[in-house]
């Protein structure tokens, strides 16, 4: 089944079934065994790297009380903000614009472009494509990584165009359709071209911190979704480095109602473990060593609770167990089982941990989205 199929099915499921027929089973995908036979055994067994790790004493997270000091501490950091509050600004916005840079698309009423004005001269592109017609009024965030091809984007995005949600298209600073030049911090009347995040480093001061670049964009769309249309909730989903800030700013943001970050971040303490010949220490924005600061109120668990706690807000870690470029093995298996109890505790969110064995691509696969359709419309499908 398709997943734009998947998708009117798993709406029907949730919205057109009878009175007291059972809802759409969850989609269950097996271990590909012929990707399997390909990789050895590090890929199904827990790495030295677990052993004495206790994930309970790493977390800061105890109790819903301890959720709002923890991301206040995030935001003010991030933005060198008094009081922890994140921006209120707006982006420009040009509507009914034609968008070549993107895939087609079918089924949609109309695109805006929205542009977010950065520091530094900085600007990032957000393409919001308004479906022709919806009966819930919700709203999608999708965030590419690093420069990924398009296949996960446009599978994605279609499936919940299908499905009636407005879908803000993200990707990261100077990847894609943003622009790669900025003014020199050393002297503000020359622009200078950026290729590589890793380059960013003169841009990093005491005084400013270029996650800022990667954090405001989402913010500032969101700004503009929930004064313009107030929608019931906002759902955002990201591939790679696009799951990395599928996994930072829900935590920052508790009005993204559900988070599905694919393939985006481990714990620090997972980061030089096996399979991956060489470590996955992520890039500039991932990095503790390039963010002391920021990473040093909290690591990644923390994180995950905060997308998770709150009203109706659940997230799910999608991971990818043969992914050919990162975050791959088992490892997850190590911090899964705490987060989630940590939020069941709490007992206000959801978190949960999908790790998909199905594939052996650096994607969110159809698998994982239909898993994705399936936990917004069937298991979320009576929520706003």
């Amino acid at each position: 089944m398709t997943p734009a199929a998947h998708a009117e099915g798993t709406r029907a499921g949730a919205a057109g079934a009878a009175p007291g027929a059972a809802p759409a089973p969850r989609p269950v995908g097996p271990v590909n065994a012929e990707v399997a036979a390909a990789h050895d055994p590090a890929y199904k067994t827990l790495p030295q790297e677990v052993v004495g790790v206790d994930v309970e004493e790493l977390m800061t997270v105890h109790a819903e009380e301890d959720v709002a000091p923890l991301r206040a501490a995030l935001v003010q950091e991030a933005w060198k903000s008094a009081g922890g509050r994140l921006p209120e600004a707006l982006p420009e916005v040009e509507r009914g614009v034609e968008a070549p840079e993107l895939p087609a698309f079918e089924g949609v009423r109309r695109i805006d472009r929205l542009t977010v004005s950065l520091p530094y001269g900085l600007r990032s592109i957000v393409f919001l494509l308004l479906p022709r017609r919806s009966d819930h009024g919700r709203f999608a965030f999708y965030h590419n990584g690093h420069g990924e091809e398009f296949g996960t984007m446009q599978r994605t995005a279609q499936a919940l165009l299908d499905a009636g949600y407005g879908v803000l298209l993200f990707a990261m600073p100077l990847y894609h359709w943003n622009p790669k030049e900025l003014q020199d911090p050393a002297d503000p009347s020359r622009t200078v071209t950026v290729e590589s995040h890793n380059d960013l480093v003169p841009w990093e001061t005491a005084e400013f911190s270029t996650l800022r670049f990667f954090l405001e964009p989402p913010a500032v769309a969101m700004n503009h979704v929930q004064r313009t249309y107030r929608p019931p909730s906002v759902q955002m989903i990201g591939l790679s480095g696009g799951g990395w800030t599928t996994t930072v700013y829900p935590a920052l943001d508790p009005r993204v109602t559900r988070s599905y970050p694919a393939a985006g971040s481990l714990p620090f303490f997972l980061r030089s473990a096996p399979p991956k010949p060489s470590p996955t220490t992520g890039d500039w924005e991932q990095r503790k060593d390039r963010h002391p600061a920021f990473y040093g109120i909290c690591d990644f668990p923390d994180l995950y609770a905060l997308a998770a706690v709150g009203e109706n807000r659940r997230q799910m870690q999608i991971l990818n167990r043969f992914d050919a470029c990162c975050f791959n093995g088992v490892g997850h298996r190590s911090y899964e089982a705490v987060v989630r109890q940590r939020i069941e505790v709490i007992g206000n969110g959801h978190w949960e941990l999908l790790e998909d064995a199905t594939h052996g691509e650096h994607a969110i696969s159809p698998f994982a989205l239909s898993v994705i359709l399936w936990d917004l419309d069937v298991a979320c499908g009576h929520l706003p």
